[in-house]
């Protein structure tokens, strides 16, 4: 499916459509990025063992969490993993790429991971995190979710690798994105 405009308009169909092929497909996990907990909300019946990543604390201001406690909370309450972590395809490279200049290779790969849309370098980088943290198992095809600013409008489904390794990251099918971002 490609959506004609990217952004929040699209996430209800997004969500609809990554929970079908995991069913259709017998995939177990869907990793989904949430800062607010919206989109994340959105997953709360479907049936699916669900892993939200949020942003990393400090991203919008130093020292704060976008997700609110109570939603973070509540989104555990539905048997929900909720994972922060440092971002896997920026952290501490963007860093030094902001104090002295010049691009980092990992910065490279999300720009090339760009060229596909936002939403699906944001669905390579919150499975890699997920990975990584221990709440997915490893060696297995999940569906991840990650959209152009707010809401979701790409879906994925990958078998992802750890950040040690992640040129071994397979995307296997692209179940929605869109065609103009």
């Amino acid at each position: 499916m490609y959506f004609e405009k990217c952004g929040k308009i699209n996430t209800k169909e997004t969500v609809k459509l990554a929970v079908k092929a995991a069913k259709e497909k017998g995939i177990n996990y869907i990793v989904v990025a949430s800062n607010e907990g919206e989109t994340a909300e959105m997953l709360k019946d479907c049936g699916i063992n669900v892993v939200v990543v949020t942003h990393v604390n400090g991203f919008r201001e130093e020292g704060t969490q976008e997700m609110p406690v109570k939603t973070r909370t509540d989104l555990e309450s539905y048997g929900f993993k909720v994972y922060t972590s440092t971002h896997a395809l920026s952290g501490a490279e963007r860093g030094l790429s902001n104090k002295f200049g010049g691009i980092s290779p990992i910065e490279v790969m999300a720009y090339s991971l760009r060229m596909f849309g936002q939403g699906i370098k944001v669905g390579v980088e919150i499975a890699t995190m997920a990975l990584d943290g221990g709440m997915l198992p490893y060696g297995e095809d999940i569906i991840s979710i990650g959209g152009t600013g707010r809401g979701a409008d790409s879906a994925i489904i990958l078998r992802p690798a750890h950040s040690s390794n992640i040129l071994e990251t397979k995307i296997k099918e692209i179940i929605c994105k869109p065609s103009q971002w």
